[in-house]
């Protein structure tokens, strides 16, 4: 028996609607994909941005805790000692956030989240 001889109308049904089929299939995971793809950038910009929020303000609170101590005359007090400090401060709360901080990244990431995952939701209607 030779299986190239066998073609039916049933037979060409099924191979062209198994291939309409995953064609469709593959377009459905292709989209999925891409949409994912689109909201994990956007998750990574939201959290970088969580963060940097959480930089400044630990900045703002640590040049005002700085501001509390008296200054001595021991060393000076330059303004080129006042920029290199700020700098300093600057550098040590990107850090301090990127660590963890004290938190509020993440409490901003999560309210930011579920606030901007209903908008997404609401546009694309």
């Amino acid at each position: 028996m030779q299986i190239h001889s066998v073609s039916s109308p049933v037979m060409s049904n099924k191979l062209s609607s198994a291939q309409t089929k995953s064609e469709s299939d593959f377009a459905t995971q292709l989209q999925t994909a891409a949409a994912n793809a689109a909201d994990s950038k956007e998750d990574a910009k939201l959290k970088k941005v969580c963060q940097d929020m959480e930089a400044v303000f630990l900045n703002l609170l640590l040049s005002k805790m700085r501001d509390t101590v008296p200054q001595s005359g021991l060393l000076g007090d330059s303004s080129e000692e006042k920029t290199i400090r700020s700098l300093l401060d600057t550098e040590m709360t990107k850090n301090m956030a990127q660590a963890g901080g004290m938190g509020l990244a993440d409490m901003l990431y999560r309210q930011l989240s579920v606030t901007a995952g209903g908008v997404n939701k609401s546009q694309a209607r």
